[in-house]
């Protein structure tokens, strides 16, 4: 994420900041899985300590008023972080495996929840349109 600036990263909405950080989470997972099997250790404990900080940011980051949805996804994101800390300690393949997968469902997930509510951002513009001007009108009367 180094290549954004900091302009660029206030432009985002929420949402894609979240889709950023699982790419980065997903990144840094894969390159200590490269470090594991090259053998290098220290750059693979990094990797790990990196994604496991990021896991610590996106459960940080939930709205509580989303409710049972921000629980499930910061249990998510704790288990995760738990089964990280494990493979950067064993340096087990398997169990950084297992969050890569967990990983890319969730990004996918995210990737579709993000379109559906593009695609339905016409209509919902359009009832807020509505509504603001009938209040206006009657406002007015």
């Amino acid at each position: 994420m180094s290549f954004l600036s900091e302009e660029m990263l206030q432009q985002k909405t929420s949402q894609e900041l979240t889709m950023l950080l699982y790419e980065a989470c997903e990144q840094n997972i894969q390159q200590a899985l490269d470090s594991i099997t090259t053998k290098q250790y220290m750059e693979a404990n990094q990797k790990f300590q990196r994604s496991i900080d990021i896991l610590e940011r996106l459960g940080v980051g939930l709205n509580d008023a989303a409710g049972i949805i921000a629980d499930q996804l910061d249990a998510l994101y704790t288990y995760m972080r738990g089964l990280l800390i494990e493979a950067n300690i064993e340096k087990s393949i398997d169990k950084a495996q297992r969050v890569l997968h967990i990983l890319q469902e969730l990004q996918t997930a995210w990737q579709q929840a993000m379109q559906t509510q593009k695609n339905h951002q016409p209509a919902i513009q359009a009832k807020k349109r509505a509504a603001y001007e009938q209040f206006a009108r009657y406002e007015y009367k």
